[in-house]
C-alpha cells in the first residue's frame, strides 16, 4: 500500500477552530466572547485556507488583552 498526500480537505482541518462553545458576540468588538473571532472569521472558518486560519490565530492574544482592557 502506498500512501498517499492527504487531501485538501483534509489539510485545511488540520487546524482547529478555537470554539470553546461558549458562542455570543461582543456588541462593543464585534468578536465571540469564547473564542474571540468575528462572526465573518467564524462563518468562514471551514473554507479558510492554512495561512489565513494561522493568522486568525496569532491574533487572538491581543484580541483577549484587548477585550480584557476594555479597548478594541
Amino acid at each position: 500500500m502506498s500512501a498517499s498526500a492527504p487531501s485538501p480537505r483534509a489539510a485545511r482541518r488540520a487546524i482547529a477552530s478555537p470554539c470553546i462553545s461558549v458562542c455570543r458576540l461582543d456588541p462593543a468588538t464585534g468578536w465571540c466572547v469564547g473564542c474571540l473571532r468575528s462572526i465573518d472569521e467564524i462563518a468562514g472558518w471551514g473554507s479558510m485556507g492554512e495561512a489565513r486560519r494561522e493568522q486568525v490565530l496569532a491574533e487572538l492574544p491581543a484580541r483577549r488583552v484587548a477585550g480584557a482592557t476594555g479597548s478594541s
